[in-house]
């Protein structure tokens, strides 16, 4: 009886170290704002959407078209206001191994991704993120994506 009533009062006494602790791990900080990022398009939230970007950020595209590689620039603003415009189907970017380094206020996330227009696979690709960590909390300062036709991609299990 009295194994089981320290067993409680250590659960109740050590239970919120254990959660500040894993709220203070900055990996784990950097991947809830990039759920909240794909959480908010799947929701059609700009203010969700914008509130994962610093306010400098930039967005990009390495492509290649034509068997030529290029880099095309696009701007976050224009990227929330398409995803809080009025839309029929949702968009549903999926993402696994989510890889994330963190040096102090920079972290960089690494994931593939597939890319549904409703229930339309639409592309595939990989996201590459650097983030910021700011008195704001984590920002993404940086998104570059490839993308790939559905005939390129690789089947997930």
């Amino acid at each position: 009886m009295l194994h089981r009533a320290l067993f409680v009062l250590g659960t109740f006494l050590f239970a919120p170290a254990a959660v500040t602790a894993q709220a203070a791990d900055p990996r784990a900080e950097v991947a809830a704002v990039i759920t909240r990022l794909f959480d908010g398009m799947r929701e059609s939230d700009s203010t969700k959407v914008r509130s994962t970007f610093h306010a400098d950020a930039r967005l990009g595209s390495a492509l290649v078209r034509d068997g030529v590689p290029s880099y095309r620039p696009d701007g976050v603003d224009g990227f929330v206001r398409a995803v809080g415009a009025p839309k029929e189907i949702i968009w549903d970017e999926q993402i696994r191994n989510l890889r994330v380094e963190v040096d102090g206020p920079l972290a960089t996330a690494w994931m593939d991704y597939r890319f549904y227009a409703g229930e339309r696979f639409s592309h595939c690709g990989v996201n590459a993120m650097q983030l910021v960590r700011g008195a704001d909390g984590w920002q993404i300062a940086s998104l570059i994506d490839t993308r790939r036709q559905p005939a390129e991609c690789e089947p997930w299990p």
